[in-house]
């Protein structure tokens, strides 16, 4: 019903019977440091603690640190202070020991930990530290900026009822964005189970009914093909790496840049890079055109496949690609759904070598025999498929958008209730 001026800019007005408080009158910061782990206790690092929701992801096996680790007990609230902007704040239910790069804070009789949980993870508190923050590359939160930091504190009982609507709302946000997830994953699957059948001849796709004859292709992770159909190594259909940009390329030579990163089974997760040649790195180097199609040969258990099918001018991929350009007998969007089909992605990433990055090679990727039917049969499924795709495409991207306006309520929700806006 009443509200009064903070004094503080990223709070603004507070309800009249709040206090503002800094920090350091609020919570103890604990610097107990230790070279020694009991077997009960909890080990966090910065990467077990999930970015904005506090979630513990607990490492299995017996981890190694070193002596810069600090004791925590059940209660205390642990802060990122490298990057603060990942919000990667937590409140072990479990006492342990954590990396240097937290912040221990423990709270004192004026405030309960949840609440100093919910407050140091609400997005004007991040904002206010992020801004505060030095280094360029690491950049790092200093206790004595935080500490001085104003903040809000209501009274006890409402700071109880505050950490219990927050938690409930976000078990119940948490609930549908799972959901929602799961609906993708589903389609995902239905998407590539139609491509696996109609890329290998399990149906015809201009009847809906199989073949009327088959034979066995030959290849272990094959099977049967349609009779009629041909059987050839990837490179006797497509040429490889075609085009690339010579090391004479003009420094000021402007173009965009797909990276492994960017890149996800048929799509991309991002926008490609604008980038001049002098600042690209030395594996920006092949040359894109419409209608190749591009496959990860570098980390390829992430299944990276992308149709270029629209805007090719200046766009350039890494050298951690393969670059397929269509041959004259094969249709191009045939060939990027034959290479993104799981009959094609398992059997690159089981000839993959190496354990954290495994690699395949261009020769390898290119021997593989793969079925091509004739060319009007490849328009007709291209066809089918593009058909089919675009609508469970559009049903995972509004699964997608569902979940990040999950988020974005949940993040305006927690800002609105620990500044007071809501009641």
């Amino acid at each position: 019903p009443a509200y009064k001026d903070s004094g503080v800019e990223w709070l603004g007005q507070v309800p009249a019977h709040w206090k503002v408080r800094r920090m350091k009158a609020a919570v103890h910061h604990i610097n107990e440091q230790t070279s020694t782990r009991n077997d009960e206790d909890l080990y966090i690092a910065l990467e077990h603690v999930e970015s904005w929701t506090g979630r513990l992801l607990v490492p299995s096996g017996d981890p190694q640190f070193d002596s810069q680790v600090r004791r925590f007990r059940v209660g205390d609230v642990l802060f990122g202070k490298l990057r603060p902007y990942l919000a990667k704040v937590a409140r072990p239910k479990q006492r342990g020991v954590c990396v240097g790069e937290f912040f221990v804070l423990r709270a004192r009789p004026v405030v309960i930990p949840a609440y100093l949980e919910v407050v140091l993870r609400s997005a004007p508190a991040i904002d206010f530290i992020n801004s505060s923050t030095y280094g360029a590359k690491m950049p790092r939160a200093d206790w004595a900026f935080v500490g001085a930091m104003l903040f809000p504190l209501p009274p006890l009982p409402e700071q109880t009822a505050i950490a219990r609507f927050l938690d409930y709302m976000e078990r119940r946000i948490r609930r549908v964005i799972r959901a929602r997830q799961r609906r993708i994953k589903l389609l995902e699957e239905y998407k590539q189970a139609l491509i696996h059948q109609a890329v290998t001849g399990k149906i015809d796709v201009r009847t809906g009914h199989p073949y009327p004859a088959y034979k066995d292709s030959g290849v272990e992770w094959l099977d049967q093909v349609p009779e009629h159909w041909a059987l050839k190594p990837l490179k006797r259909w497509v040429r490889i790496n075609a085009s690339v940009l010579p090391e004479t390329t003009p420094a000021d030579y402007a173009f965009r840049y797909i990276d492994i990163g960017t890149v996800g089974t048929g799509f991309l997760t991002r926008e490609p890079q604008q980038l001049r040649f002098s600042d690209a790195p030395s594996r920006a180097r092949r040359v894109l055109h419409i209608g190749d199609t591009i496959i990860s040969t570098v980390r390829t258990y992430l299944r990276a496949v992308y149709y270029v099918g629209g805007d090719a001018q200046a766009l350039v991929c890494s050298t951690g690609f393969a670059v397929l350009t269509p041959g004259p007998s094969t249709h191009a969007k045939y060939v990027s759904y034959l290479v993104q089909s799981n009959m094609f992605t398992d059997r690159v990433t089981a000839e993959s070598v190496g354990t954290a990055y495994p690699a395949i090679a261009e020769g390898r990727l290119g021997s593989f025999y793969v079925p091509f039917p004739p060319l009007p049969e490849q328009n007709a499924i291209v066809e089918y498929l593009d058909t089919q795709t675009a609508k469970i495409d559009a049903a995972i991207s509004a699964a997608r958008s569902e979940i990040e306006l999950l988020r974005e309520y949940r993040t305006r929700l927690i800002a609105d209730v620990v500044t007071g806006k809501v009641d």
